[in-house]
């Protein structure tokens, strides 16, 4: 991943519309939702609905696919998964972070 990537993903995240926007499209994981569920669970406006959407887009953290009339919206989880990976490369000299229970807690479904 290259730190354009990385920078792309953190300006799109820095909003807190778009975060809670993304955060949500995770929690729905493969399902996705549509910019219909996204303005009833959150309230946002359409437009600036939309605007956010296309933010997430072009930062590659979101997928977009056409179901009939419907657009739905899913975590693009390659992407996301890169950014983590990025992001712990050097962490802690090769050695685990967390306490080994903190870990299996946060792998846990």
């Amino acid at each position: 991943m290259k730190n354009s990537d990385v920078v792309s993903a953190f300006l799109a995240l820095g909003q807190d519309s778009r975060l809670n926007v993304f955060r949500l499209i995770v929690q729905k994981g493969d399902v996705g939702l549509t910019p219909t569920q996204i303005h009833e669970m959150l309230g946002i406006p359409n437009a600036t609905l939309s605007f956010h959407l296309k933010e997430l887009m072009q930062a590659k953290l979101i997928t977009q696919e056409r179901q009939s009339r419907n657009l739905i919206y899913r975590p693009n989880a390659v992407h996301t998964n890169a950014l983590v990976e990025f992001l712990l490369d050097n962490c802690c000299g090769g050695q685990p972070c967390l306490p080994q229970s903190l870990t299996r807690k946060a792998k846990a479904p």
